[in-house]
C-alpha cells in the first residue's frame, strides 16, 4: 500500500492521535538527550557559540526532505496526498519574527520550552506559561485579527513553486545549503570558541 496511510484510510482520528502521542514523547525525549532542555544551550546557537541546534535542525530538514523525495520516487508515498498547509506570507513573517524573539529572550521555543517543564525547569514552566497566555490572548483578540491572518494568501505554496525549478534540483539545492551551512557553523564556532 502507498503512503500517507491516514490518507487512504488505513486507519482513522482515534489511531491517529494514538501515534502522534507516541511520536510526541520520542521528539520530546531525543530533544531532551540533544541538551535542548536547556535555554543556555539553546539562546548560545544566537551568539555563535554553540549552533547545535541549527545544525540538528537543518539536519531535520534534510532528513525528512531526502526520505520524502525518494520515497515518492519509488513509487512508496504520493507526494501529492502530503498536506501542505497554506502560506500567508505577511502575516507569517510577522509571526515568525515575534517568534524569533520570543525564542532570543526566553531562549525557548514551543517544544523545548515543554521538555524543560517536564524535566523541572522553573523558566520552562515560566515561557510555558507565557506561551500559553499568548495563545488564549490571541484566540481572543482574533475577531480583529482575522482579516490580516488570512491576507497574502499563496495556497500551499512549495520552495520548488517559488523559485520555478524542478523539485529534485530544489532537494539538491537544499541539501547543498545545509552542508555549506554546517562548514560556515564549525568555523564560527571555532573562532568565537578561540577568543572566548
Amino acid at each position: 500500500m502507498t503512503a500517507p496511510f491516514y490518507r487512504y484510510g488505513l486507519f482513522g482520528d482515534d489511531t491517529s492521535l494514538v501515534f502522534a502521542f507516541v511520536i510526541g514523547l520520542g521528539f520530546g525525549f531525543f530533544l531532551e538527550r540533544a541538551g535542548f532542555g536547556s535555554a543556555t544551550k539553546l539562546a548560545s546557537q544566537f551568539y555563535g557559540r554553540d549552533l547545535t541546534v541549527f545544525k540538528v535542525m537543518f539536519t531535520a530538514i534534510v532528513t525528512a526532505m531526502l526520505g520524502l523525495f525518494w520515497l515518492g520516487w519509488l513509487g512508496v508515498l504520493d507526494l501529492s496526498r502530503v498536506l501542505v498547509l497554506p502560506t500567508y506570507f505577511t502575516p507569517q513573517l510577522i509571526g515568525g519574527l515575534i517568534f524569533g524573539v520570543g525564542f532570543v529572550s526566553g531562549g525557548y521555543c514551543p517544544g523545548t520550552c515543554a521538555v524543560a517543564a517536564v524535566t523541572g525547569k522553573m523558566d520552562g514552566w515560566v515561557h510555558l506559561a507565557g506561551m500559553l497566555a499568548g495563545i488564549f490572548i490571541f484566540g481572543e483578540l482574533f475577531p480583529l485579527l482575522a482579516n490580516f491572518y488570512s491576507s497574502d494568501p499563496m495556497g500551499a505554496a512549495t520552495l520548488d513553486q517559488v523559485l520555478h525549478v524542478p523539485y529534485g534540483v530544489t532537494v539538491f539545492l537544499v541539501v547543498v545549503l545545509a552542508l555549506a551551512g554546517f562548514l560556515a557553523a564549525e568555523r564560527i564556532e571555532k573562532k568565537l570558541q578561540a577568543v572566548h
